[in-house]
């Protein structure tokens, strides 16, 4: 690899992935005497639906220096204290995924161990009774975390729902008001070194040429420059992951803004329902080796409710990643580096990744292959991840009442999967490894939720006297209760952080 100094990145790509990395760059790297330029044509549309977010977002904006109130108000957004699965184990159930913890440990050990030894001996309430997050979004209550550890409230922890539009539109504002350069233009040509085969430049339809010593390629599902040009082949999934087809169409607001999104199963895949400020998100990611898209445009119109407020947007993907994420001088971000359904709500974090370590790993000093392969595993390893959690949703299911769900039910996993599963299954034991994305509370309340219960527990569990145990959960239950019942409703919150925030509305 070249040893020449970074002194220009080129971003490929706008969008979200495109102003998130500039955003980042413009912060940490062009101060540092990088200049850091970014290409992108209004010719050429953006996906833009991804529209919920895991809790990792906050620390992104917390970075940038965006504050809480200014995010809201310019991406139109509400708050997200989870995701409700309905009919996922089997038709009829529901259950809630919540960010905030389930419990708080007794003895020393997770409290999981205490609710299954209740479970074990006849106590029937459910595990998100022990949530403050659950208990909240089921009243339909939010509020922002207590300093006091010792307070239920401490627990509440919390992502949003969003306008991943007007999200972009206030990463670019951000990051040119810092010196970010925007080209607008269609890239029609690639310019490479002739011996290291590096990218040296990309040509514009109006002849320009853009030179950079590192390019990102956010140019989303085309993978122009790390796929089309660098020949960076790309991992299929649909053995695991068989939804490849989505539609979304969003419709008039409801009364109330609930704060968390619905992800409902249905035939041939999954529908979302994600509550805004101005409007409600729908879509049906489904897979098109069960169902055609005129049945699932019918499915997903026949299951929403308000006025449709656009024409559907349809989208065509292969569930997967890229072998390589960064490849001589180019760095893949985005859906160019691959690509999982938004059952977890997890593109904008994938890219927040993405972006926090080629901060980490940035080459000043020119690119080194330590560097680069530390970042391939990294990323590698968090695709690989979320892969597995995802993959639990569909093969933890009893449904078989369709083709697609008896497809998933049935079909091999991942060793890795498998092993977390048998482990769980035997003793309740979960074993997280430093930087999951998703902690024991995600995969116990997917696990549970659909059916996945422990046949034993810790032995440290029976350190309490059974009446002592009875009490404790009794007083935990009324005490989270209590604390969502006190707490102002989501809308309410929402219009108190509007009245907080600098700058107001989509032209912020």
């Amino acid at each position: 690899m070249s040893a020449r100094p970074v002194s220009k990145v080129l971003i490929a790509g706008g969008g979200t992935a495109g102003w998130m990395t500039a955003a980042a760059l413009s912060k940490f790297i062009l101060p540092a005497g990088v200049s850091v330029e970014l290409v992108e044509s209004d010719a050429i549309g953006t996906v833009g639906v991804g529209e919920a977010s895991i809790p990792g977002i906050a620390d992104f904006n917390r970075m940038l220096g965006i504050s809480e109130p200014d995010f809201i108000a310019a991406t139109r957004g509400s708050f997200k204290l989870g995701i409700e699965f309905v009919n996922w184990g089997a038709i009829g159930e529901s259950y809630l995924h919540p960010f905030g913890d389930y419990g708080f440990a007794l003895q020393g050990e997770d409290f999981h161990h205490f609710w299954n030894r209740a479970r074990l001996h006849g106590d029937a309430h459910a595990l998100e009774t022990y949530s403050m997050c659950c208990m909240a979004a089921r009243a339909g209550k939010f509020m922002l975390p207590a300093s006091d550890l010792q307070s239920p409230v401490s627990q509440m922890r919390h992502a949003y729902h969003f306008d991943a539009g007007l999200y972009a539109r206030l990463l670019r504002s951000f990051a040119e008001r810092r010196g970010v350069v925007r080209r607008e233009g269609r890239i029609s040509g690639i310019e490479r070194d002739g011996q290291s085969g590096a990218i040296l430049a990309l040509t514009l339809d109006d002849g320009s040429r853009l030179e950079a010593d590192l390019f990102v390629d956010c140019t989303g599902f085309r993978g122009l420059l790390i796929g089309d040009e660098l020949g960076v082949a790309y991992e299929d999934w649909r053995q695991w992951l068989p939804c490849d087809r989505a539609i979304a169409l969003p419709t008039a607001r409801g009364e109330t803004t609930p704060p968390f999104t619905r992800a409902t199963a249905r035939e041939a895949g999954w529908q979302w329902r994600i509550p805004l400020q101005h409007r409600v998100g729908n879509g049906y990611v489904y897979s098109s080796a069960h169902t055609d898209d005129d049945r699932a445009l019918d499915v997903l119109t026949r299951n929403m409710d308000g006025n449709v407020l656009a024409e559907p947007n349809r989208l065509r993907f292969t569930p997967g990643r890229r072998t390589r994420f960064w490849e001589k001088n180019c760095v893949a971000i985005g859906l160019s580096s691959g690509f999982l359904e938004p059952l977890e709500s997890t593109s904008i974090q994938l890219i927040q990744e993405g972006v926090s370590k080629l901060l980490a790993l940035f080459p000043r000093d020119g690119m080194s292959p330590l560097e680069t392969k530390r970042y391939n595993t990294i990323m590698a390893d968090a695709f690989d991840y979320i892969r597995d959690f995802l993959i639990l949703h569909y093969h933890a299911t009893r449904r078989d009442d369709s083709p697609f769900w008896n497809h998933v039910r049935t079909m091999d996993i991942p060793d890795s999967l498998a092993e977390t599963l048998d482990l769980f299954r035997g003793n309740g034991r979960f074993f997280a490894h430093k930087g999951d994305l998703f902690t024991l509370t995600s995969w116990l309340a997917v696990m549970v939720g659909q059916g996945i219960e422990p046949k034993a527990y810790s032995p440290v569990a029976d350190s309490l006297a059974s009446a002592e145990l009875t009490t404790t959960l009794k007083d935990m239950r009324e005490t989270y209760a209590l604390a969502a019942s006190k707490m102002p409703p989501h809308d309410a919150f929402i219009a108190h952080m509007l009245k907080k925030a600098s700058i107001q509305g989509e032209h912020a």
